[in-house]
């Protein structure tokens, strides 16, 4: 099925079709003038094409510049009910042909003019019909002023209706975009209920409980209440990064983009909280982490922070080895966990760290890489770019 055309080319074809229509026009009014003109009015020969021309061609500027093809018609009329002698029998000044021309003109100037071009048109041709067609000495001059002032009035009426809709249509695009955008953040604030009522309020728990436990559990070693204050620590911390998304979520005019996020830089402090909770994690980080854009840094920092979440999820108690390297244009990701020992709990979910990692990695132009190691263990390794 052939696709539709676009609006400007809609847009395009129409104009073009409407100048076509009008060269023909013009055309049959020109081949109905030139030869009428010997009946009309007494004319040589030679410039009877000349003065056809003046009567019909002005119609050709009625869509680019019709006030000036209103002018040079009227002056054609003024001329030629001055310098031509109308033929035995005829009292009309110029041409039936002159008179459709001015009209169209006229109603085209309405359309598309100034308002004081529009007075000016309307008054002088008013005057000129006034003054040189028959009766004009005799009739009322303010018969051609009432009628071209109607013709200019309806086309002046016609010009504010198509304004007029052009506005509303431009409003309805508005509207339209203003409901759009008005479902995204009544979706936003779903999402943020929800993860209000779920994430956060068990969240919260887990941070009470840790940090009541030293209070609730009697005769507490030191090893185990360290334990807790780690788990409290890294409960606050996830609880806050879920609030401020869920302020992001609840804002009309926050993007998500403009939220805090963590940077190359926060890796180390990330690796420390992970060491905190008892992951067995040494880290290593050669270069510059303050020069690495904040787009590839927030993606350097989700990397990490997945495979340490997979590291103490699927192989509990195996050392992990993070490695950062930054290098001029490109920095390089590596986490490592050996193999274990023990058997991992089975996992709630379909298990997309992999898939949302490879996706992140990818919007930055970089690749990752996961898979087993030789030794029984599993990697993740991303290269980002820096430029």
């Amino acid at each position: 099925m052939t696709a539709p055309l676009p609006t400007a080319g809609r847009r395009v074809s129409a104009q073009t079709w409407f100048d076509f229509t009008t060269v023909l026009v013009a055309l049959v009014l020109y081949s109905i003038a030139w030869p009428t003109l010997f009946v009309t009015h007494s004319v040589s020969p030679v410039v009877a094409p000349l003065l056809a021309a003046l009567a019909v061609f002005p119609i050709l500027l009625v869509r680019v510049n019709p006030a000036m093809g209103w002018a040079i018609s009227a002056g054609a009329a003024l001329l030629f009910s001055v310098g031509m002698a109308p033929t035995e029998g005829n009292d009309l000044p110029f041409q039936v042909v002159h008179i459709i021309v001015l009209f169209v003109l006229l109603f085209a100037v309405a359309l598309r003019a100034s308002v004081p071009i529009v007075v000016v048109a309307w008054a002088a041709t008013s005057m000129l019909f006034a003054t040189t067609m028959p009766g004009s000495g005799t009739g009322p001059l303010w018969g051609w002023a009432m009628g071209f002032g109607g013709l200019a009035l309806f086309g002046y009426l016609v010009r504010i209706l198509l304004a007029s809709r052009r506005k509303l249509e431009k409003q309805e695009e508005v509207t339209e975009l203003e409901r759009a955008r008005r479902a995204i953040l009544e979706e936003k604030a779903r999402i943020a209920r929800d993860l209000h009522d779920v994430v956060a309020h068990h969240m919260s728990m887990v941070v009470v409980q840790a940090q009541t436990a030293p209070y609730r559990i009697a005769d507490l070693d030191p090893a185990a209440s360290a334990e807790f204050e780690s788990i409290g620590a890294t409960a606050r911390t996830a609880l806050n990064e879920i609030r401020g998304m869920l302020g992001v979520l609840r804002s009309d005019g926050q993007l998500p983009e403009h939220a805090p996020q963590p940077r190359a830089a926060d890796v180390p402090a990330l690796c420390e909280s992970a060491a905190r909770a008892g992951l067995p994690v040494e880290w290593s980080v050669s270069g510059d982490l303050g020069s690495v854009p904040d787009t590839t840094g927030l993606v350097m920092y989700r990397v990490v922070q997945e495979s340490l979440a997979n590291c103490a999820r699927h192989a509990p108690g195996a050392a992990v080895h993070v490695a950062v390297a930054v290098d001029p244009g490109v920095v390089s990701v590596s986490v490592h966990n050996a193999a274990t020992a023990t058997v991992a709990l089975p996992s709630a979910g379909g298990g997309h760290g992999i898939d949302g990692m490879r996706t992140r990695v990818g919007a930055v132009g970089g690749e990752l890489t996961a898979s087993p190691t030789p030794s029984g263990g599993f990697e993740v390794s991303a290269m980002l770019p820096t430029l």
